[in-house]
């Protein structure tokens, strides 16, 4: 049989393109795998705590930018239960030259943010965007590298941190923590008009100013103020260091809202039906006492020093005396403050701001007493006031502490949680003292 005219050129043809097919097959995995470059996506390093409300609270936006992005690998970590991410943690903020302290805190494409707020989730998207676009450097692949082997672009990426503000004069600040400043000072200014505190006061200025002396005056007001200061920071730390220990029980936070929320009940309670049933207040039983103990401050006969000695004593025995009447914000204060997840040393730098303002409000009043040499007697009306103002306030932060404590942590929300609580309660005021009686309702005791 004959062979073929075209069977020599077939075959030719044949051998030809087995001869390409490892060439065809390697430049077709080398596009693959340009592709699979061009088509991965960026990864996000997300550092969380279990029991983070500011984390769990911005765990759902992130989950909807990796659906959003499917190609988006959003690890979460937990650093504070467990060590096993924390050396990466370290080596993340080192390279990126923040302080691991917060959290929630986020690494991407060479840029960190730490706490959750509108600002922080746009950003968040864009730089996304940014990256599946325009591609972004990697964050761990940067701690062998480190900032100092690249360029002048990259370390402006990397220096480019919006949760620190460089300030001259003051060094870096933590702007994660600035709205959490303002909730301390806000928290602080109110305890600062504690009914209890403040009738305490003037009983003892009341008292001493009697002796018509100025230095006497000066010398126990003062030493009176700092020892009352010392022992409430001192209750307050505890406090936080309690609830730090206890941080990773996932019901803590809802006993510390529990307290709030009794408390703030009673003094509104106390505002209406005053030391009727339960109530926060100074027992009268110590009241005899508390007269006692003020009237020996001022017989005459005792050095400066042994003045002092007796006023520390005297202060002491009535922080304790009075401390389930000024208990109640210290508490929700801590318990807001830890719900942040912030370090020991910006815990302590609240508190400093939180006990300047308390005692600030309680030395303009003994000041005002000093020059004046007179002081009028706290009103049981005035102290009503006060019990509801600091009530409502209570209420609000134990519904916030409970529902959203991530809004204590921006500006807007946290000043918006205040000034709802001060109208509400210049409502209650109006309905009570002036609307109501108006058509012959009465709620309550007598004035």
């Amino acid at each position: 049989m004959p062979r073929p005219r075209f069977a020599p050129l077939a075959a030719w043809l044949a051998a030809a393109l087995l001869s390409m097919l490892p060439l065809a097959q390697a430049h077709a995995e080398a596009q693959a795998g340009e592709g699979g470059a061009d088509t991965a996506g960026p990864t996000m390093y997300v550092f969380v705590s279990a029991t983070c409300p500011v984390c769990n609270a911005q765990k759902p936006f992130l989950d909807s930018l990796a659906r959003q992005y499917p190609a988006l690998e959003v690890l979460q970590m937990e650093v504070m239960a467990t060590r096993e991410h924390r050396p990466l943690l370290q080596a993340l903020a080192a390279v990126h030259d923040v302080r691991p302290g917060s959290v929630p805190m986020i690494f991407l494409g060479g840029r960190v943010w730490t706490g959750d707020s509108p600002q922080i989730r746009a950003e968040l998207s864009a730089k996304v965007e940014t990256c599946f676009a325009q591609g972004c450097p990697d964050s761990r692949s940067l701690i062998d590298a480190g900032p100092e082997s690249q360029g002048p672009a990259f370390r402006a990426i990397v220096e480019d941190v919006d949760a620190i503000l460089d300030v001259p004069l003051v060094g870096k600040v933590n702007l994660s923590v600035q709205p959490l400043l303002l909730s301390t000072s806000l928290i602080a200014f109110v305890d600062g008009f504690n009914p209890c505190s403040i009738w305490v006061l003037t009983m003892l200025l009341v008292l001493v100013l009697h002796s018509g002396s100025r230095r006497r005056v000066v010398l126990v007001g003062l030493t009176f103020l700092f020892t009352t200061a010392l022992i409430y920071g001192l209750f307050i730390a505890g406090v936080f260091s309690i609830l730090a220990f206890a941080s990773y029980l996932p019901w803590i936070y809802w006993v510390v809202a529990l307290f709030a929320l009794t408390f703030g009940l009673v003094n509104v309670k106390d505002y209406f039906w005053f030391k009727r049933g339960i109530s926060f207040s100074i027992d009268d039983k110590y009241k005899p006492g508390i007269f006692k103990g003020f009237r020996e401050l001022m017989m005459n006969g005792r050095s400066p020093l042994a003045l002092m000695g007796a006023t520390v004593v005297m202060a002491a025995g009535i922080a304790l005396i009075e401390l389930p009447c000024t208990a109640g914000f210290p508490v929700i204060w801590s318990g807001l403050v830890r719900a942040h997840d912030v370090s020991w040393m910006e815990f302590l730098a609240l508190l400093g701001v939180y006990l300047l303002i308390y005692l600030g409000i309680e030395l303009v009043i003994f000041f005002i007493a000093v020059v004046k040499l007179r002081i009028d007697r706290f009103q049981e009306s005035q102290g009503r006031v006060l019990k509801l103002v600091g009530g409502v306030i209570m209420v609000a932060l134990a519904v916030v502490l409970l529902a959203a404590p991530e809004l204590m942590s921006q500006v807007g929300p946290a000043m918006g949680v205040f000034v709802f609580a001060f109208a509400l309660t210049g409502l209650i005021l109006l309905l009570h003292r002036v609307l109501l009686p108006k058509v012959g309702i009465r709620i309550g005791d007598g004035w």
